[in-house]
């Protein structure tokens, strides 16, 4: 395969789905969905062109009113995706932790890259689960002079709350060779617990007077044939006791 249609931020992107249109993978009564779109999935042979992605995720528990706590999360992305953070400005968590929605926009707002939301039940004394959510917008940033992306968190209920989901991206060997790897905090201290997260990360900017993009890809159709599909993502999470990790295939057709 030559270039695959999905950036390596692909995977950053986590979108609360419909369960009848996901990929479903049910571990005991552990039951987590996962989805994926990319636009426009009409792309040049071999130029890259810019791209749009989104995938998503939501965590239920058949067992108790709680889903597991959520520690990590990974998302592999092939070789070929193409991720160009140089060309945005960086942000640090210093300029958006701790901090409000509308200020982490104020300091950082030339260095969006995507946005989305999450969901969470909170655990409350002698109460049902307290349903929380709030906006989620993700920064092009850098940590330890190491190039990630930034995903601030901002929620009003049951009090106010703020944190930073710090994506490092790494490059490993094999098919899936960008790495996107996150360690949640837990929400509101030890009673949050997260039920979904949602992003649709894309930027398309213009750069010496040519049009760039902070994710772009080419489809991976042969010579001869006007589709392809392809498996572009693996999202793995880790609920400490429990792992569950879905690779999430997509097709693109020949533009020209």
């Amino acid at each position: 395969m030559r270039r695959l249609l999905v950036g390596a931020c692909a995977l950053l992107l986590l979108a609360s789905v419909s369960l009848a249109s996901a990929e479903v993978v049910q571990k005991g009564g552990l039951r987590v969905a996962f989805s994926g779109k990319l636009s426009p999935t009409k792309l040049p042979r071999s130029s890259p062109a810019p791209i749009h992605v989104s995938v998503g995720t939501q965590i239920d528990s058949s067992k108790s009113k709680n889903p597991p706590r959520l520690r990590t999360l990974e998302i592999a992305i092939n070789r070929y995706g193409r991720l160009d953070p140089d060309l945005v400005p960086k942000c640090t968590l210093r300029d958006i932790q701790p901090s409000t929605t509308e200020n982490a926009l104020a300091a950082c707002g030339d260095s969006l890259v995507g946005k989305g939301s999450f969901s969470a039940n909170v655990a409350l004394s002698r109460q049902a689960p307290f349903p929380s959510s709030g906006p989620l917008y993700a920064f092009n940033g850098a940590v330890n002079g190491k190039p990630a992306i930034l995903a601030h968190v901002y929620g009003e209920k049951p009090v106010p709350t703020s944190f930073t989901l710090v994506f490092e991206l790494r490059r490993q060997k094999g098919t899936f060779g960008n790495l996107l790897r996150a360690s949640l905090p837990e929400v509101t201290g030890s009673s949050g617990y997260i039920t979904g997260l949602s992003l649709n990360l894309g930027k398309t900017l213009r750069s010496h007077g040519k049009t760039k993009s902070y994710l772009s890809a080419s489809c991976p159709a042969p010579k001869g044939f006007g589709a392809a599909s392809f498996p572009f993502a693996k999202v793995s999470l880790d609920f400490g006791q429990k792992k569950i990790s879905e690779t999430l295939s997509r097709s693109c057709k020949v533009r020209g």
